[in-house]
């Protein structure tokens, strides 16, 4: 098996181990993220009703002007406030963290710690 394989593999099988223990609900909606190499998403899902609650990603009107790249640490931590302000408007501070498979270091570390500081509990 090739590296990339191995790695995709291994980012699959984290991503699934992940899954089956966590799950939103009304009150506690889980917190995913989605990162490609440009950009980084986040949503605030409730897996009872299977519906997303709130979004915000590096795409956002409210970022996109501000961010000359999309892909780095510090638009991350912008996603990561944004999604906290967010989450407060619909009445939410208490999350579950999905990191989708991701290993938490770099942009999911970031983005996670600024959700944190904006006031997101998890």
């Amino acid at each position: 098996m090739t590296l990339i394989k191995k790695k995709r593999s291994n980012h699959l099988r984290r991503r699934r181990r992940v899954r089956q223990k966590i799950s939103g609900t009304g009150t506690r909606p889980r917190l995913t993220v989605f990162r490609s190499l440009k950009h980084i998403y986040v949503q605030l899902i409730n897996d009872e009703l299977g519906v997303t609650v709130a979004e915000a990603s590096t795409l956002s009107p409210e970022l996109k002007a501000s961010l000359p790249n999309g892909g780095n640490i510090a638009a991350a931590e912008s996603v990561g406030t944004l999604i906290a302000q967010k989450a407060k408007q619909e009445g939410i501070e208490v999350v579950v963290f999905d990191r989708g498979g991701h290993l938490y270091h770099g942009r999911i570390k970031a983005l996670a710690e600024a959700a944190r500081a904006s006031g997101l509990k998890f």
